[in-house]
Formats: C-alpha cells, structure tokens, sequence
C-alpha cells in the first residue's frame, strides 16, 4: 500500500509540473484576452468551430479557449479562475478525476473544459448529486457560456427542465443566480451546447428514451462528454445503484394494512430481533407462535412464505425505518429522504413491498408493488460516454478503483491558499440535555459575536429540537431540511450573512458554498471591475464580508457524527473554503 501511495505522489508532481507548463501558456495569453470587447467572445467561439473543422485538434486550442473563457468569467462574474483551477480544467477536458479540496471553486474549474468540448457541437453533460446543486450551476454559470455564445440548460425531479435565460426574471427563488432559468422543454434542454443535471435525471431519461416508440421521441441526443461532480458518491458509492422504471401491479393492497395490525401486536423483546446494521427483522421462535395463532396457521415457515415476507417487512418498517429520518409524510405519501444527501428522492420507492409496509404503518394511501420495466446502474450508464471525468475533494484514496473499472486517472490538485481552518477536538456530554445546553450556549454566544454559525444535524428530527431550543432562547435562525427544501437556495444565500444562524441536516453538506457575508451579487457582462465594485450591493457586501472575517468566519457545528466520515468531512469543509 505504501509503494502505492508513495507511486501515487511521485505520479501526480510530474503531472503537475506538465499542467504548470500548460497554464504558462495561458497566462501569456491574458493581456490580449482582456483587449477584447463583448461582442468578440463569441465571434471567438465561431473562429474556434471552424478551426475544429478545418482539422485543428481540440487539445491545441487549450491555451487559447481557456484564457477567453476566464476573461469571460471575469466580465461576468466578477471571479478571475486560478491557475489551480485551470490546471483542474485541463485534467477534466483530458478525462481525468481532479481532486480540488473544498472551497477550491470546483464549480468555475468545470467551466473551461465544458466550453471546449462543447465546441464541437455534440453536446456536453455536468452531472451533480442533487438539484440545487444541478440549477445553481447553471444559473451561475449561464451568464459566462451565454457570453462565449453558448447556451445554458438544466434538468431536474418531477420532468422539470429550463434553459438559461438573461431576458428572463424570475426573483421568487431569492437567490439572484437561479431567476433567469426559463421552463423549458426536455428535449430543447438536451440540445443545448452544456446541459446540468443529476445523476438520477440523467440516467432515468436514458431509461425513458430507451421505452419510447418512435426515435423522435427521445429527449438524450448521445454520451459525448461528462463532468461528474462528486464522483467518488456517483462512482463509486452509488455505483451499483439501480434506477428502475416500474409499472403497477394489480395485487389487491389490504393485505399491507393487516400486517402492520399484527406486528403491533409483538413484543420487540420477546416476539422478534433487529439487526440495524444489516437492517433486517426476523420472528423469534415465541413470535412465530404467537403469529401462526393470530392468523390461525399450524406450520407458518412450511406453508405461507409470503406471509412471513409481509410480516418480517411491517417489522423493518415499523423498527428500523424511521419518520422524519428515513422519509417523511407529505401530501399523504411517504416520500424517501437520501441517507447521503439528506434530501428528498421524490418518485423513488422501497422495493419488494418494503415501502407499502411503511404506508400502512404510516396510515396513508397504499400504491401498488409495481414490475420493473427497464433498469441501468450507474456504472454502466457513465460507461456509455466517450469522453467521462470526475472532480471530488477525496479521491486519491479511490484511484485504484477508479482506474481499474472505469480507466480514470487521478490528479490531485493543488490549493490556491493554505487553508487557515481550525478543526477542534469532539466534546462528549453526559445527558442530551447538557450536549443541547451547550450547542444553544455556543450558538447564542457566535451570533452575538455576529458570526455566521452553520448547526448539522444527522436528521429532520434532531433539526427541529435544536430549531425548538432557538425559539426558547429568541435566536433568530434558519431551518433548511428536506422538508422546506423549496426555500434552500435562500437559507444558503443568507447563511453567510453577520450573525447567521442556519440549523441544516446533511443537505448544507456537500457541494454547498456559504459565501462570507452573504451572496454575492452578480456583475453585468457589461460593468468593469471598477464600476461593478462602486455599486452599492458590493459595497454592501463588502462590509459584510470583512465583518464576517473579523469575526471569525463560518463557525460550524457537528451536532453528532454521522455514520459516514465522509459526510461529517463533508460538513467540516462548508468552512475554510479558499483557505
């Protein structure tokens, strides 16, 4: 292992000192970039196309295309990428697994390496682990490929898809970089030159496309190019993961309802075991007996196996699966919520009537066990594409697997600041009552400071006791879970601001940038950095942010460790971002 690791690193400087190279090249190139006006970005773009058809490779455009693309950063966001992240932008258009710490700006670093290969007109994919993340990218991200000349899309839950749109204003989203996303249609979204989304959307489209009758129903136009966001989840994670399309089938339901009556009838100390790890229930020999009676059977185990499965599945449901932890009910369905993610997976469902046990006990509406249409793990699907890269912050651990199964190299990437982060030691309490007094104590004591405090939670439950604690003491504070998931692009625009107080599950986790001082507001293509420094929203912001860092920056607060060290990483990384 340690010949590995030590391989690994002498590897990864050699390929940094080669990207180094590459970025000089850049660079050179940036006193003639800023020379250009508006209108000569995509006039670029155009003279690029051709060259590609007259036989130019894409690769001899590097210096070129990625020195306009960060000049086109610069004059609409206000944010010049750093060599770090051009070094990023090269290992992804090469189809390599970048590894960028968090708060190293993964999602700029994306943009050059899209924009080259969406020069040759097939269609480019950036895949995220969830919507937000998916609408935030191109809603931020629109206005520079918008000046390349490029369009914008996006594809989320529910069918819901929109193209990037500057004419377009919709300010109910309260976060400036999601109201110029216009609804659009899904087959228009897939024909735009860079199209975001999640790994679900994507590969349930392919699904759908797959079911279709006729070609030209079809929505996907082809696997040329993907950049996968947090590809160690994605890829590796997740990468056994089914998606299934499903159909209903007409097995009568009461059944469901009768099971739940029977086990609330057992005694979990003597009737049955759990095993939460494996997160399986099973009868024990006094609850089979009393079970065979109930339902008037001699020999349950010798003649009514799908009994024993209805009932062993009402015992998960009833002891292992919990509400406002591993789903909610809204609208009188139980809607499933991501142990990785912490957010709603609307239309997904437990299979083998695991989740119509979960309905009778909750009491709602039983939907019928359904037969699988069609069906793709992820693995196989980001295998159809002919170009695949990945950015992650932990991935060298994983570059054996991902070079064995999907070919991917792995380049650790540099930060462009050491990071000034303090990681403090955990502190156990006795009583729960003491660990919240002290959690409220702490966050009381931050927010007078006017320090923007950041409170995980492992659960919606546990959410909502702390926000209850708030209430008590009158702390002002935000509630972001999986619940009031319609209000996070605001909750996270606000989180920043001095004195903040936001209480979050895992879904303020990964990916999710809380800028010091609040959003920052978005520049005009048109504004020099002068101008767009004197208005008063930036110098609003300004004040803010230097308040905020004499504060301390983001305070944040692990309520409990999470099963997975990653998340807890994951949580730990909100703060420190760019060192």
């Amino acid at each position: 292992m340690l010949k590995f690791i030590t391989k690994l690193l002498d590897t990864n400087q050699k390929e940094l000192d080669r990207l180094k190279k590459m970025i000089d090249e850049v660079n050179k190139l940036e006193p003639n970039s800023k020379k250009l006006k508006i209108k000569d970005f995509s006039k670029k773009t155009e003279e690029f196309k051709k060259r590609i058809t007259d036989g130019e490779t894409l690769e001899s455009l590097i210096p070129e295309s990625f020195s306009l693309v960060r000049e086109a950063a610069v004059r609409t966001l206000g944010q010049r990428p750093f060599d770090v992240q051009l070094m990023a932008a090269i290992a992804l258009f090469e189809g390599k697994v970048a590894e960028q710490k968090t708060g190293e700006g993964k999602t700029l670093s994306a943009v050059p390496a899209l924009y080259l290969r969406a020069l040759t007109g097939k269609g480019v994919h950036l895949v995220t682990v969830n919507d937000y993340l998916a609408r935030l990218g191109a809603g931020w991200n629109g206005p520079v490929f918008q000046l390349l000349g490029f369009s914008t899309g996006v594809i989320v839950q529910e069918n819901k898809s929109f193209l990037y749109d500057p004419e377009f204003n919709d300010s109910s989203h309260g976060d400036e970089r999601l109201a110029h996303l216009k609804s659009a249609d899904r087959k228009d979204v897939y024909r735009a030159d860079i199209t975001y989304g999640t790994n679900n959307e994507f590969g349930f489209d392919y699904l759908r496309d797959n079911m279709v009758s006729f070609p030209d129903q079809m929505v996907q136009r082809g696997h040329y190019f993907a950049i996968v966001d947090e590809v160690d989840s994605v890829l590796i994670d997740e990468a056994r993961t089914p998606l299934i399309i499903s159909a209903p089938d007409m097995e009568p339901t009461d059944k469901y309802f009768k099971f739940a009556d029977i086990v609330m009838k057992l005694n979990s100390d003597t009737d049955y075991k759990v095993d939460e790890k494996s997160k399986t229930a099973t009868l024990t020999e006094h609850g089979i007996t009393k079970v065979e009676k109930i339902l008037g059977v001699d020999n349950l185990y010798e003649k009514d196996y799908e009994s024993i499965h209805h009932i062993e599945n009402a015992l998960r449901a009833r002891s292992l699966y919990l509400k406002n932890k591993d789903y909610i009910v809204k609208d009188n369905q139980v809607i499933i919520v991501d142990e990785f993610t912490g957010r709603l997976m609307f239309g997904r469902r437990w299979s083998d009537g695991l989740h119509q046990a979960v309905e009778a006990k909750e009491g709602v509406a039983i939907q019928r066990e359904s037969k699988t249409l069609a069906t793709i793990s992820f693995q196989n699907y980001f295998r159809m594409y002919e170009h695949l890269s990945g950015m992650t912050g932990t991935a060298a651990t994983e570059a054996d697997e991902f070079k064995k199964i999907y070919n991917l190299d792995v380049v650790v990437i540099p930060t462009n600041k050491p990071m000034v982060r303090r990681d403090m030691q955990d502190t156990i309490y006795k009583t729960l009552r003491a660990k919240y007094g002290a959690i409220i104590a702490e966050i009381q004591k931050r927010h007078e400071e006017r320090q923007p405090v950041l409170v995980g939670t492992t659960s919606i439950e546990k959410n909502e006791i702390i926000a209850d604690y708030l209430k008590k003491k009158k702390i002002p504070h935000n509630v972001l879970n999986a619940k009031n998931h319609e209000r996070e692009a605001t909750i996270i625009a606000e989180a920043g601001n001095p004195g903040a107080v936001t209480v979050a599950t895992n879904m303020a986790g990964r990916g999710v940038d809380i800028v010091l001082g609040g959003a920052l507001p978005i520049r005009g293509p048109e504004a020099s950095q002068k101008d767009y420094e004197a208005t008063k929203e930036y110098i609003k912001w300004r004040s803010d942010h230097e308040k905020v860092i004499n504060a301390g920056g983001l305070h944040v607060i692990g309520t409990e460790r999470h099963e997975s060290r990653r998340i807890d990483n994951q949580l730990r990384g909100r703060s420190g971002r760019q060192g």
